[in-house]
């Protein structure tokens, strides 16, 4: 395997953006890729043209039910071609689009609903009660309902998706927009430290994001990509958007399944595939990889979750496919990337340099003030990808700096010559008798056991050290490995105030849909059995 060079490459510029609104990327493909498929779901097949034209009829039916600039529209649907159409049609409106993952029960939705108060909820036939409970029932659309828009007993649910697209011209809407002040999409943040927040991002944000996503992935209209997270997601909307920004074809998924995504790769010819850390994780250990004809990838992206060396290796050394790091975030979606048209740059222990027009700076956690190569701090970013804002309106307090700096929350140092090196997030960090203890680096450290398949590390609170580390563990099938022997093995190779002081064998680790894991879900349980 080649070594990568420790050098950075050559600096990147800045970048010319079309003033466009967000959904421009749509129109553009429809004009330049017409005919060529640009969707793949199940058997279905959607061309460039045809997504534009459908998206147009429901831009056309939005509009009709006085839906318009300033509103907000509740997407609450699984992935499916449905909201792809939606989220677009919803834009071209002039509305702004909510969304919400389709796994959300209802007392989330409603912290959605109340947060961002939408006029009108996009979901299917399952999801139309949780949105009625939510408060949503006037100006409901269904999509698949079992007879057009009721529920099979003759009750109405809400307006039938398709009835209203069959119902509309194809036509594209003549609506001036403002691309910088316009808002185009709130996603949820993950939330795993509390209730999550609803991140505004405006047209322009969004599309510089889809255009720094083209040029990281390097995507061109040979190319065909999946997408098995959630659309709901910051990086599902910039798969999709890349892709368009592209011309290149998109397989998507209405869930992630192991077999089927790596059977996909062999039946649609995928050239690159994006995976957060579980699917990383399942794929290294999938018994029967080798089984998989995987040669059409150019390589796989791990993004969303800092990469766990070991795991990318041993998938590496199984199929021969490399990895090409990234990182982001819902609130900035492209951050930093390893350099897609300099291979021999590549490096696992970053996720890259900054992403053209993105400003990066590392400050101490408690003065926020710049802090030299080498050292630790805060991730601090600014640029044209960066969101409006939080709702609450209140959340914007703490998330900027002066000069229009957004925090990111994330603990890391940076090479002299631009690589940036994530350790951990600030709120997660363990502080133990004053010592800060990254839960990702004991995490890294538990994975290249052959026993361990998946784990978390997390902070208990001690009246003594004030913390302590503690960890969930999932076996590798067939392992058997006591928790004190791996205490013992990792705490050989760790200071003596990071040592783990339990281990807890689980059946799974408890992550959001983007990959990221619930510690405070771990420390809950943990509390809850001490209460026994």
């Amino acid at each position: 395997m080649t070594t990568p060079s420790r050098m950075a490459p050559r600096p990147r510029h800045s970048v010319h953006y079309p003033e466009i609104p967000f959904h421009g990327l749509l129109e553009r493909a429809a004009d330049q890729f017409g005919e060529t498929v640009a969707l793949l779901y199940d058997d279905e097949r959607f061309t460039f043209r045809e997504l534009d034209g459908l998206a147009n009829s429901f831009a056309r039916a939005l509009r009709e039910r006085s839906i318009g600039v300033g509103d907000r529209v509740l997407l609450y649907l699984s992935n499916r071609p449905e909201w792809i159409i939606a989220a677009f049609a919803i834009q071209k409106a002039g509305a702004s689009a909510v969304l919400v993952s389709s796994a959300l029960k209802l007392a989330e939705v409603r912290h959605a609903v109340s947060l961002t108060e939408p006029r009108v909820a996009i979901t299917s036939a399952d999801g139309a009660a949780v949105a009625i409970e939510a408060g949503l029932s006037d100006g409901l659309i269904v999509v698949d309902g079992p007879e057009a828009g009721s529920d099979g007993g003759g009750r109405a649910l809400g307006a039938d998706f398709w009835q209203l697209i069959r119902s509309h011209p194809g036509q594209r809407l003549e609506l001036e927009l403002d691309p910088t002040s316009c808002e185009a999409a709130l996603c949820l943040s993950s939330g795993t430290t509390g209730l999550p927040k609803a991140v505004r991002h405006n047209h322009h944000s969004l599309l510089v994001g889809a255009l720094q996503w083209k040029m990281a992935l390097g995507l061109g209209p040979e190319d065909r990509l999946q997408t098995f997270t959630p659309l709901s997601h910051i990086l599902g909307i910039a798969n999709v958007a890349a892709g368009l920004a592209s011309g290149s074809a998109h397989r998507l998924f209405a869930r992630f399944d192991l077999d089927e995504m790596l059977r996909s790769i062999e039946q649609d010819r995928i050239t690159l595939g994006i995976a957060v850390a579980p699917v990383a994780i399942a794929m290294a250990n999938h018994p029967e990889l080798e089984s998989f004809d995987l040669s059409s990838l150019r390589y796989f992206n791990w993004c969303a979750t800092p990469v766990t060396v070991s795991v990318a290796e041993r998938f590496t050394r199984r199929t021969g496919v490399r990895w090409l790091t990234a990182y982001g975030a819902t609130e900035a979606p492209v951050l930093t990337a390893n350099p897609v048209e300099q291979p021999g740059h590549w490096r696992l222990d970053t996720p890259g340099i900054p992403a053209p027009d993105v400003e990066m700076r590392i400050v101490d956690l408690e003065s926020h003030e710049p802090v030299a190569p080498g050292e630790s701090g805060e991730v601090i970013v600014r640029g044209p990808n960066v969101m409006l804002g939080y709702l609450p309106e209140e959340a914007n307090v703490d998330a900027f700096l002066p000069g229009g700096w957004y925090r990111t929350g994330d603990v890391g140092w940076m090479e002299e010559e631009g690589w940036l090196h994530l350790t951990d997030r600030v709120k997660e960090m363990i502080k133990v008798s004053g010592f800060q203890v990254a839960p990702a680096e004991i995490e890294g450290l538990l994975l290249a056991h052959e026993a361990v398949a998946d784990c978390a590390v997390y902070g208990v609170p001690d009246e003594v050290k004030g913390q302590l580390p503690h960890a969930a563990v999932v076996k590798a099938d067939g392992a058997r490995v006591a928790d004190e022997e791996l205490i013992t093995w990792a705490g050989d190779q760790l200071a003596s105030y990071k040592r783990l002081r339990a281990i807890e064998f689980v059946t799974e680790i408890p992550r959001t849909a983007s990959g990221k894991t619930l510690r405070r879900v771990l420390l809950d349980r943990f509390e809850a059995r001490m209460r026994e």
